[in-house]
């Protein structure tokens, strides 16, 4: 009989705490099963490498960021728009420590999983998105190199965090003035149908339910556990 997922959770916790405050070169498989309360054995039977436990934690970690922008996509179809989506991530991104190590290439914290190989596929998915944005009028074409300009000046707002220049500003009006800069920039003059977000949001939802089903199965189904 199959254990059930909370198994898994219970180390991928573990391993998000001690990462958290030890960083990635300094953890054992050891220590997360010390913490997780379970046999360094059972941790092998999940995963066979630290780096594939680490991976895992990730992959979870953008489950969660993805679900949550997913409910503000399906409450109203605008967030779809570049300027909203980018607000969005942000403002995920400072809830969830992780996710903002890896967006900033935080290397003290995360060792080799800066470069993590699930990035691969979350790479697909932004062309897919940056796609679905061009197809249905929601950002300008007009601008050489458009998804490069764009990462950089959005990776900008998230490098400045801890820096004086954003000491006096609450999350709210950084995620404001990244949401304008995106809008002003990369975003076509005037507002899109509401057919246009509704078919937009539709694809993208689309994309994304795809992302958490196959970081779902890669976290649970292959190490012997449903999801």
């Amino acid at each position: 009989m199959r254990e059930p997922v909370s198994r898994t959770d219970r180390i991928l916790d573990a391993a998000g705490q001690l990462l958290l405050r030890f960083g990635y070169r300094k953890v054992t498989i050891e220590d997360v099963s010390r913490r997780a309360g379970i046999g360094k054995g059972t941790v092998y039977l999940h995963w066979r490498t630290k780096q594939e436990l680490f991976e895992a934690l990730l992959r979870r970690e953008s489950i969660a960021l993805i679900v949550r922008l997913l409910e503000r996509l399906r409450a109203d179809p605008a967030e779809v728009r570049p300027h909203r989506m980018s607000r969005g991530t942000f403002l995920a991104c400072l809830d969830a420590p992780l996710m903002l190590a890896l967006v900033t290439g935080d290397s003290e914290l995360l060792g080799q999983l800066r470069d993590s190989p699930h990035a691969g596929q979350d790479l697909v998915a932004t062309d897919q998105i940056y796609d679905i944005w061009a197809r249905h009028g929601l950002i300008r074409t007009d601008v050489p190199n458009l998804r490069y300009a764009m990462t950089a000046v959005s990776t900008g707002f998230y490098l400045i965090e801890g820096d004086p220049a954003s000491a006096s500003l609450d999350a709210q009006a950084k995620a404001d003035a990244l949401a304008h800069t995106i809008r002003v920039a990369f975003e076509p003059a005037g507002r899109p149908s509401r057919r246009a977000l509704a078919a937009a949001a539709a694809e993208v939802a689309a994309v994304s339910d795809d992302i958490i089903g196959s970081y779902r199965k890669w976290i649970y189904s292959d190490n012997g556990e449903t999801s």
